[in-house]
């Protein structure tokens, strides 16, 4: 899985427009409609980045777990965290190979995190350990890339953004796998004491698989697929639909 360096500390910065707001309603719908948990809902946010959803899940009354891969990511979501006054404990683990936790009454991957994982055993094991640490009628709920946001939409293109702060570059092309993409990423960040641009440069990975192929392995997890939406609808995907929505119920 790719990690973040550098892009850790600009992340939120880049991200300022990403729908938060969406994703928290949209876990809050589904737990609505398919939870049976009374009380306060332990919530455990996988490949949580900077946090910035941790908080706002923390701050409409959930208890909060984060985890993520990079140590960066954990750093800035642990200095946001005491400075929004909430208390979330946040730790580093791979999310195909969780170890010591407690049971929690909600998991999600949002952002696309899972389309991180490499492989097919990389997913099958997220999902296996996400189904032992799931209490008995737990919901898990993970958005990913749909197959066509993947090859149409990013394969090939470049991105581009230009601000007097931080400026990016960003390349896709196919990657080494069926269903992929490498983004690469070179960023120039205004060093207000010099006030020249420092560059640097890294590369990240994608790669999605299609809905049966989720839906089946979910299924051999141990869950029961409840809904498949996609774009922030508790619709059927559509050709055209961007990112696809699954919620599972153990």
């Amino acid at each position: 899985m790719s990690g973040y360096e550098q892009f850790a500390y600009l992340y939120d910065e880049l991200m300022s427009d990403a729908p938060y707001d969406q994703w928290v309603k949209f876990v809050k719908d589904v737990l609505g409609k398919f939870s049976s948990h009374e009380g306060t809902s332990h919530l455990l946010d996988l490949a949580c980045g900077t946090g910035e959803l941790s908080i706002r899940f923390a701050q409409e009354g959930f208890k909060v777990t984060g985890i993520d891969l990079s140590e960066d990511m954990l750093a800035v979501a642990q200095a946001k965290a005491v400075d929004a006054g909430v208390h979330i404990p946040f730790y580093q683990q791979d999310m195909a190979a969780l170890d010591g936790l407690d049971q929690f009454d909600v998991i999600g991957i949002f952002c696309d995190s899972l389309n991180y994982l490499k492989t097919e055993k990389d997913v099958i094991s997220t999902f296996s350990h996400v189904f032992q640490f799931l209490k008995e009628g737990g919901i898990f709920l993970f958005d990913v890339h749909s197959l066509y946001k993947i090859n149409d939409i990013f394969i090939g293109q470049t991105f581009a953004q230009n601000e007097e702060d931080v400026s990016y570059i960003w390349n896709s092309f196919p990657g080494e796998y069926p269903n992929s993409v490498e983004h690469d990423l070179s960023f120039f960040v205004l060093d207000e004491k010099t006030q020249k641009y420092d560059r640097f440069d890294e590369l990240h990975f994608q790669r999605t698989f299609s809905i049966e192929h989720y839906s089946k392995w979910l299924t051999e997890a141990g869950f029961t697929v409840m809904e498949i939406g996609a774009d922030f609808k508790h619709e059927p995907p559509q050709i055209k639909s961007e990112r696809i929505f699954f919620v599972a119920k153990k």
